[in-house]
């Protein structure tokens, strides 16, 4: 695999805390159970590359297209691929063996930083401009969209968080940089019936349909804040 030359990215990584908190300048994410992934796109090419740098585009080739068809000449992105069940829960279990008679979308793009966009390098930037961008990148796009964010209060995304049986969330400083590696600057807390498998690195995959297919609904699309549970009852 050959990479772009604007490609030698190492992720930023959170930092596992015990309990929520909340903290003036934080922002509070949904933490997706997926898959992470950089995405880069160099004119028509497009790598979707994992943190140990191993080459999954044809794996999530919907997902690849979907990049591809951004308007940017130039990009890198940073998320995690995901399934999403009926609750909008997203369910890291189903990439790896579907569920043939689960209610369900197909692979979707969860992404939440920008590091590159048409020649210009975006990490020495606050994290509020990285996501601005970030948004305006992939708006209309249906299988690449943007990290659902949480009530602006940590106790009351964590709330949100247990009310609705995601995995956890993640905080971040939105004056934080885009630093390679682990970082106390996000930090992530995750409900404790969640299994900590899902921080390995390898694992096995596949992108078959899982099931029954789950339209994105249009508010999720249109809105980067999270969504009502029953979106899709």
């Amino acid at each position: 695999m050959t990479l772009p030359v604007f490609a030698s990215y190492t992720p930023m990584a959170p930092t596992q805390v015990r309990e929520p908190f909340h903290c003036d300048g934080w922002v509070y994410e949904e933490k997706v159970d997926g898959w992470r992934l950089l995405a880069y796109k160099d004119g028509a090419r497009v790598y979707l590359v994992s943190r140990s740098r191993r080459d999954h585009t044809r794996h999530f080739a919907g997902i690849a297209a979907a990049v591809a068809k951004l308007s940017a000449r130039s990009l890198v992105i940073d998320g995690e691929v995901a399934i999403y069940d009926q609750q909008l829960r997203s369910r890291f279990d189903w990439l790896r063996e579907p569920d043939p008679d689960a209610i369900a979308t197909s692979p979707v793009f969860m992404v939440f930083d920008l590091l590159h966009h048409d020649g210009r390098e975006f990490t020495g930037r606050p994290l509020r401009d990285r996501r601005a961008c970030l948004e305006n990148v992939v708006a209309g796009s249906d299988l690449v969209l943007p990290v659902r964010r949480l009530a602006k209060n940590g106790f009351e995304a964590w709330a949100e968080v247990v009310a609705r049986d995601y995995e956890g969330l993640v905080a971040k400083e939105e004056a934080s940089l885009y630093e390679a590696g682990l970082t106390r600057r996000w930090l992530k807390v995750k409900q404790k019936s969640w299994t900590i498998d899902e921080d390995r690195w390898q694992r096995r995959i596949s992108a078959a349909p899982a099931g029954k297919r789950l339209e994105w609904p249009d508010d999720v699309r249109a809105d980067s804040h999270l969504s009502q549970p029953d979106a899709l009852a």
